[in-house]
């Protein structure tokens, strides 16, 4: 056996491997829509290696060399649309489709060029460079890139230059007198090494990519109130303790505010659970469309809310309840489903030095307590001082005695 041929029968392992493993993770995890493509890609790179081992005993070498060329180039194509899927950008269909198509066009009419022809080996090897190009516009077109897709970029770089240096590598060492003795030669052994360096760097990186990105949804999703679309309690302990610690070593100022819809359980008895997930729902809204970027929002249970907001003081975390709370009570019936407005009670606390996330809740909550005594719909602010005890101020506005 060539040094080319053991090289080829590793790509082929190599090959069934990530094919099998995207495979399991599109099995497993629905939403890998990526994985799908991926898996398929790597099942083309499975068939271009048995493809090259049968040429060999070719007579006529075209349709086979044309079928090698055509199902490297589709699983390139199919690993480009597997990145788009993954990274939710619009899959590059046109411009894919066109290299494809112009590619393979390209590849029947060099078929009985010289090998030894540097145009003929450019015309060769272009598309797949051309291919791995498209692809370093979909790592780019990607948002929220981190690390691991930093390395993809590169690995794609690398690919794609590799491709346009072996027509250079081809006529300095030689290909074979004939497709048939391409496997035996140097260059062969030479290409199919880089090849498989690249493939593993390639697969790796992409699962690892996958990996990352399904975990990360999950977690998301462990973390995410279904009803509400924000944090639960949980997301929200984690989130705000690091935004609390953050904001304690960079010295800004933060508060919490905790609310409570009031009379919540006369909803769910008076107009049904439907209408209360209505009315939780559009709170959660309404929270949501006054924050501030870096807020953490959380529904921390039942008719619970919460909001840590960094770099805001005392008179703008009443500020952000008031508009909050002023808001909700205008709320048109028709989107609550309900007689009558709903309302609910706030509670605000400024940040103090070595405090804990649940001192600065426990703070919130009295104040919380507060607005409720003080006959709800209103907004009270915990006193600055060790006691936590709420302030006595009371807002101008008119307010609902509790029943």
């Amino acid at each position: 056996m060539s040094a080319a041929a053991f090289v080829l029968a590793i790509n082929l392992f190599i090959a069934g491997i990530f094919a099998t493993a995207f495979g399991v993770v599109a099995a497993y995890q629905r939403s890998a829509l990526g994985a799908r493509w991926l898996a398929l890609a790597y099942s083309f790179g499975v068939l271009n290696v048995v493809l090259e081992f049968i040429l060999p005993y070719q007579d006529d070498h075209r349709l086979v060399s044309f079928g090698i060329f055509a199902v490297f180039l589709l699983a390139l194509a199919g690993c480009v649309i597997g990145l788009a899927q993954h990274y939710r950008v619009r899959p590059p269909w046109l411009l894919q489709g066109l290299a494809v198509a112009a590619s393979l066009l390209l590849n029947l009419t060099i078929l009985d060029m010289p090998r030894a022809s540097f145009v003929r080996n450019m015309l060769y090897q272009g598309p797949y460079a051309l291919v791995q190009a498209i692809g370093l516009g979909v790592i780019l077109a990607n948002r929220r890139k981190a690390a691991l897709d930093w390395v993809l970029f590169a690995i794609y770089l690398v690919s794609s230059l590799h491709f346009l240096a072996k027509p250079f590598l081809a006529v300095a060492i030689g290909s074979g007198q004939a497709p048939q003795a391409y496997i035996s030669s140097t260059y062969a052994a030479v290409s199919q090494t880089l090849g498989a360096v690249l493939l593993i760097a390639n697969g790796l990186m992409m699962l690892l990519i996958i990996v990352r990105d399904v975990m990360a949804d999950m977690t998301a999703r462990s973390e995410t109130d279904t009803l509400s679309g924000l944090l639960n309690r949980r997301g929200f302990e984690d989130r705000g303790d690091r935004a609390l610690v953050l904001a304690a070593r960079s010295g800004v100022p933060a508060v919490m505010i905790v609310a409570d819809l009031d009379h919540f359980k006369q909803i769910n008895d008076t107009h049904g659970h439907a209408a209360g997930d209505a009315v939780i729902a559009a709170f959660a809204e309404i929270l949501r469309d006054c924050a501030v970027p870096q807020a953490v929002l959380g529904r921390l249970g039942g008719e619970e809310f919460a909001a840590f907001i960094p770099g805001a003081n005392l008179s703008t975390g009443k500020l952000y309840a008031e508009t909050v709370r002023l808001n909700f009570r205008n709320l048109p019936t028709d989107d609550t489903g309900l007689s009558t407005p709903a309302t609910a009670s706030f509670g605000v606390a400024q940040f103090m030095p070595y405090d804990h996330l649940s001192d600065l809740l426990r703070r919130a909550d009295a104040a919380l307590y507060q607005a409720k005594s003080d006959g709800r719909d209103c907004v009270r602010m915990a006193s600055a001082d060790a006691s936590g005890q709420p302030r006595s101020e009371r807002p101008t506005e008119n307010r609902r005695l509790s029943s």
